[in-house]
């Protein structure tokens, strides 16, 4: 018991469990961003993988793992926020809407705009680190565009199943000057 508080020291930042891998709710999307950038003379870059070179990072240093990969999952995490009870409303109406076309969708919130908007300013900032050599001979980056991703998985009872298929949602964010990042 006296060591207690010097083992958690030790084991909590490197050798805490984290459970999200088993039931109630196993981790089924694979979400992250890729990013284009316009250089100075106009021309558009093809996009680039933000998100793996740091979940590469993770993979190559077990013991002290870079945390970059949150900065991608927090920005993620803050653009899909909303409060639970709108959330379940609009999946009520999203299935009326299936059975009865023509009603409109609840629109967003002022305050869940407000934290949409800063979610992309903060991941097109990211981008823009990643791409800094993006742009060739000397030519600057000027605007960034962010496309997140969402990749969901078949489902665990289907992994036999050879026509199980992923499903791939994208989503393009709005070009974003870099003197405004």
């Amino acid at each position: 018991m006296q060591m207690a508080p010097f083992l958690n020291d030790y084991l909590q930042p490197y050798f805490a469990q984290n459970w999200m891998l088993f039931a109630p709710d196993p981790v089924m999307v694979d979400q992250g961003i890729i990013a284009r950038g316009r250089c100075s003379d106009g021309e558009v870059t093809k996009y680039h993988d933000v998100t793996g070179p740091s979940i590469q990072r993770v993979q190559d240093s077990r013991f002290f793992p870079s945390r970059m990969t949150r900065v991608v999952s927090n920005g993620i995490q803050q653009y899909n926020s909303t409060d639970d009870l709108l959330r379940r409303l609009r999946e009520q109406k999203e299935k009326k809407e299936a059975e009865k076309p023509g009603e409109n969708p609840i629109p967003l919130m002022p305050h869940e705009k407000r934290t949409r908007d800063q979610a992309v300013n903060y991941l097109s900032r990211y981008a823009l680190t990643q791409l800094a050599q993006a742009c060739e001979d000397g030519r600057g980056l000027q605007a960034v565009q962010v496309r997140m991703y969402a990749r969901s998985l078949p489902p665990w009872s289907q992994r036999k199943n050879p026509d199980a298929r992923d499903k791939v949602d994208a989503y393009d964010f709005p070009w974003k000057k870099a003197a405004d990042l």
